[in-house]
């Protein structure tokens, strides 16, 4: 499948909201943490054949700020398998010259947590071949709010006219400033909604819903994925016909 593949029509940021991985422990007669431990296969997965192929940016939606609301112990168990992931893969990120980012409410996390992406941001800060960027209590609301307040302040500290605000404006305050949107969007489990997920940047994103629960998730489903989103047509607003005559 991976031959089928158009490298010079891949999109350049892939973001994915990896959904299912409670349903999949509870199938399995397990606690929900069963189903998060089991997920890490599928992201190196996903992570290695987003690499190869030649994508630029891959985003994780790996704990919103809704997530918070879950049982403590659920949260905690969380948590400690973040630090310890982090931790094992940061040296696999370095030597696959892939570097890691990440967006969210970062202050909200515990301080191993903290310090330990910290770490593997700044070991991994100098590598170009793909960007992983890891949304860790994050949701698309808090980035616009975030967003809004820097530029109300910089509007009453006299910075910024109200009558240049623009999109680029908002674009630059977001916690994905330097990034580009992303054009193709997986989500596993089936549902078919974004949940709170960079709200503002996916506008114009190709939307890619599978019913694969997480864990199961492997190299060739991201193949099935960049596939299908090959064979589609990207309008931004405009008609067919527009698109055919402005090929050369």
């Amino acid at each position: 499948m991976k031959e089928k593949i158009d490298i010079g029509n891949l999109p350049q940021h892939v973001a994915v909201i990896m959904d299912g991985n409670g349903r999949w422990a509870k199938k399995k007669g397990n606690l929900r943490i069963f189903g998060h431990q089991n997920a890490i296969t599928a992201v190196r997965e996903t992570v290695e054949a987003a690499a190869e192929l030649g994508v630029n940016y891959l985003t994780l939606y790996a704990f919103s700020t809704e997530n918070w609301s879950r049982p403590k112990f659920e949260v905690d168990a969380l948590m400690k398998l973040l630090v310890s992931t982090i931790r094992k893969e940061t040296e696999t990120l370095n030597k696959n010259n892939i570097r890691l980012q990440a967006i969210g409410d970062l202050a909200s996390l515990p301080a191993a947590c903290r310090a330990e992406l910290e770490e593997a941001m700044e070991i991994t800060s100098r590598n170009t071949r793909m960007t992983l960027v890891l949304a860790l209590s994050y949701s698309g609301r808090w980035e616009l709010v975030q967003a809004m307040q820097k530029i109300a302040g910089l509007v009453k500290a006299g910075e910024l006219e109200p009558s240049a605000i623009d999109e680029n404006t908002i674009r630059q305050n977001l916690n994905t400033a330097n990034m580009p949107d992303p054009e193709l969007l997986i989500r596993t489990s089936g549902e078919q909604r974004i949940s709170n997920f960079l709200l503002w940047q996916l506008a114009y994103t190709e939307l890619y819903i599978t019913d694969l629960l997480w864990p199961d998730f492997r190299k060739e489903h991201l193949y099935e994925a960049i596939l299908a989103f090959q064979q589609r047509e990207r309008r931004f607003g405009k008609t067919s016909e527009q698109l055919q005559k402005a090929q050369p």
